[in-house]
């Protein structure tokens, strides 16, 4: 939707007990057009007399704060009144648990408290918040084509893969070493939970990748690794993948895997956000395409954007088989959309049927013969 149509700014309401964080959030919210900042509380009972006065369309939320923390407010919204609800919090394991319990409770997306000492880290803090904030929105009104979920406005140049892994074309036929490649976003914690819970033990290596702040994903790996019979973990640059292990891009590199023998090795790379995120999903899947092709699985679960479609196409195209959860099923159909409108998936399928699907495809004596 063009910048032009859109009606009305969405509006947000933030939460924090922090004055120099409701200084940094009114400025970075402030440079986008579609956005309007309608109010700043240090708590929940200045927001609450706020919200009389006018109902926002989004919540920006702290979780720790000395009247009422934000656990026990989400709680009281959910209840009463739910309203799509951005996390913003600290990087400690505190901080990190309480999230997790946030998105369990209903909210939407977790924010971490921006640093924005530099032009870049202002820059990419700026498109973190708008994007996690029409997340929210959309997470509430899926299917709706309303002017309040219009495209995020462009903060500076948009990147593809190629300024972290130049495309290459795989020969016709080539099929590595069988590995298994996921990317999810807005909706995807709880997602990837239903997946990899639901995967059996000694499946080929799994390289994820989950938009999800910096220092987030590990404490998300480690919730994981209690839940599954796989033995789930954050990424490590060097380290040889082997089956019957899931690996999770850290929240703030990107996630490329090289062939080594006949495993694969994992990279991480600093750099630019591509398709608007770092890790981006488009990097992982380019890298399984050119390291696996006719040997990999992928697939692409619920979130915002197009991340991953590009990347997906290129992984088909190598003779990799891949795989959409469907619109029913996803809290924002946004990436999955996109790779299917693009052509680049063989089979759409529910959340609670995926992991069933990657299986049959993966235990396969003859993959190319599953239907």
């Amino acid at each position: 939707m063009a910048r032009s149509e859109i009606s009305d700014p969405i509006r947000v309401l933030l939460i924090d007990d922090s004055a120099s964080i409701r200084i940094a959030f009114k400025k970075l919210i402030a440079e986008d057009p579609g956005l309007e900042l309608i109010g700043a509380a240090p708590d929940p009972f200045v927001a609450v007399e706020m919200m009389r006065d006018r109902l926002p369309d989004v919540l920006l939320l702290d979780l720790q704060m000395p009247r009422m923390d934000g656990l026990t407010f989400l709680r009281k919204i959910m209840s009463q009144r739910p309203l799509p609800v951005v996390v913003i919090s600290a990087f400690t394991k505190s901080g990190s648990e309480a999230s997790f319990k946030a998105l369990e409770l209903g909210a939407a997306e977790v924010l971490a408290k921006p640093s924005v000492s530099t032009p870049d880290e202002r820059r990419e803090a700026a498109i973190r918040i708008s994007d996690a904030i029409r997340a929210a929105v959309q997470s509430r009104q899926p299917r709706a084509r309303s002017a309040r979920v219009a495209g995020p406005i462009q903060v500076g140049e948009r990147h593809t893969a190629d300024v972290i892994l130049p495309r290459i074309a795989t020969a016709p036929g080539f099929s590595g070493p069988p590995v298994i490649a996921i990317g999810a976003s807005t909706g995807g914690t709880e997602a990837l939970k239903v997946v990899l819970e639901a995967l059996p033990s000694g499946l080929p290596p799994i390289a994820v990748v989950q938009h999800m702040p910096q220092h987030f994903t590990r404490a998300f790996a480690d919730r994981l690794n209690l839940t599954c019979r796989l033995h789930v973990k954050e990424a490590e640059t060097g380290e040889v993948l082997t089956p019957g292990v899931a690996v999770i891009a850290p929240g703030h590199r990107h996630l490329v895997l090289r062939r080594s023998g006949k495993l694969y090795r994992v990279e991480l790379h600093d750099g630019p956000c591509v398709a608007r995120h770092r890790p981006s999903v488009d990097v992982l899947f380019r890298s399984v395409a050119q390291a696996a092709g006719g040997g990999a699985v992928a697939a692409i679960l619920t979130g915002m954007g197009d991340d991953g479609a590009q990347g997906m196409a290129e992984l088909r195209q190598a003779g990799a088989w891949t795989l959409a959860q469907d619109e029913a099923s996803c809290v924002v159909y946004g990436m999955p959309r996109a790779a299917v409108e693009l052509g680049a998936v063989d089979r759409v399928a529910t959340l609670g049927d995926i992991a069933r699907e990657i299986t049959a495809r993966v235990t396969r004596e003859d993959r190319k013969a599953v239907p």
